[in-house]
């Protein structure tokens, strides 16, 4: 056996592969040298290309054949059968796919809810603010006035405190003292009538017995003027019934005559009475109205029950009567109504 022939498996392999007959021929896979210099195989990209092919030439069939009248019929019917398919589809996912969405709207209308309760509390704090300023400009208007009608020379003030109800004195506190020129023994009205009068001062406050306080006693009047310009009428002494508010009687005042014999008519107007230098109460200021007469067999006295004009329950604004020229750390209120 010579030394450049074949070996025996050489031969062999050489030999089945006559057998099986020539390789077919496919397309070699392409070579590339990578990074780092060696070879490598990448597979050719036939097969992709042919699918696009494809895909574009589907594209283009489906489009023509959409503009294509001949198939309208054949349109309308699938659409006849597939609509109530659609439609029974949507209403059963509807309860599923609208969960997200009711979420969604229930956060939002909470939001919605709290922004808006926000905006009003705001606008109800507003309009308590604007009805309280409104009302106190009212008040403070009614003053002056009262200052203009009764002729009197009047300090504002206001009232900042209502007496304990554990005492048997029904009083108020105002914010205004010797410093604004008020002292012991003034008279204290509102727009609508008496109050009472100073009981104790300090420089920046004083205490107010009020006159439905059961030791209070004030000179009334009932009734006012005749054609003559004489004082007519009855006159007595005003009482107070010691309780403000809670009873039937509550704010009541009693007129005990001094002429028992005469009863003053239903709705007839107790003023106080004296001149116009009297302490503690200055005269011509309105108390209330007769509201019924009654008389007593033992005694034979007879009594007037009167409804203050006054609100005590709801004070506020009041007017210290002074003497014109008082100086004061704040505006006075002249019987011409003007401010000084």
């Amino acid at each position: 056996m010579s030394l450049l022939s074949p070996r025996p498996s050489e031969r062999l392999r050489k030999g089945l592969e006559e057998r099986k007959g020539p390789k077919p021929r496919g397309r070699m896979p392409r070579e590339r040298l990578n990074r780092r210099g060696s070879l490598e195989t990448r597979p050719g990209n036939g097969p992709k290309r042919t699918w696009l092919i494809a895909l574009v030439l589907g594209c283009a069939t489906l489009a023509t054949l959409d503009q294509t009248p001949a198939l309208e019929p054949a349109r309308t019917a699938v659409g006849e059968v597939l609509s109530p398919l659609e439609t029974g589809a949507s209403m059963l996912a509807r309860p599923f796919t609208g969960v997200p969405e009711w979420f969604d709207t229930r956060d939002d209308l909470r939001d919605h809810l709290t922004k808006l309760e926000a905006e009003n509390s705001t606008l109800r704090r507003q309009l308590e603010v604007t009805d309280y300023g409104r009302g106190k400009l009212a008040e403070y208007e009614s003053i002056t006035r009262a200052a203009g009608d009764l002729g009197y020379a009047l300090v504002p003030a206001r009232v900042t405190a209502h007496g304990p109800a554990q005492t048997f004195n029904r009083t108020v506190t105002i914010d205004a003292g010797s410093a604004a020129g008020i002292r012991s023994d003034m008279s204290v009205v509102t727009g609508d009538g008496l109050v009472g009068r100073v009981l104790r001062v300090t420089k920046t406050s004083a205490t107010v017995l009020l006159i439905v306080d059961a030791a209070s006693v004030v000179g009334g009047r009932v009734g006012g003027s005749d054609h003559s310009g004489r004082k007519s009428g009855q006159v007595g002494m005003v009482r107070g019934s010691g309780v403000v508010a809670g009873r039937s009687d509550s704010g009541q005042l009693a007129l005990d005559l001094v002429d028992r014999t005469v009863a003053p008519l239903k709705g007839e107007t107790v003023v106080t009475w004296g001149d116009g230098r009297a302490a503690p109460y200055v005269s011509g200021l309105p108390i209330g109205e007769v509201t019924d007469t009654f008389a007593s067999v033992r005694d034979s006295s007879r009594t007037v029950r009167i409804k203050p004009f006054v609100d005590f329950g709801s004070l506020d604004v009041v007017g210290v009567v002074v003497p014109s020229g008082t100086q004061s750390d704040r505006a006075v209120m002249t019987p011409e109504g003007e401010l000084r």
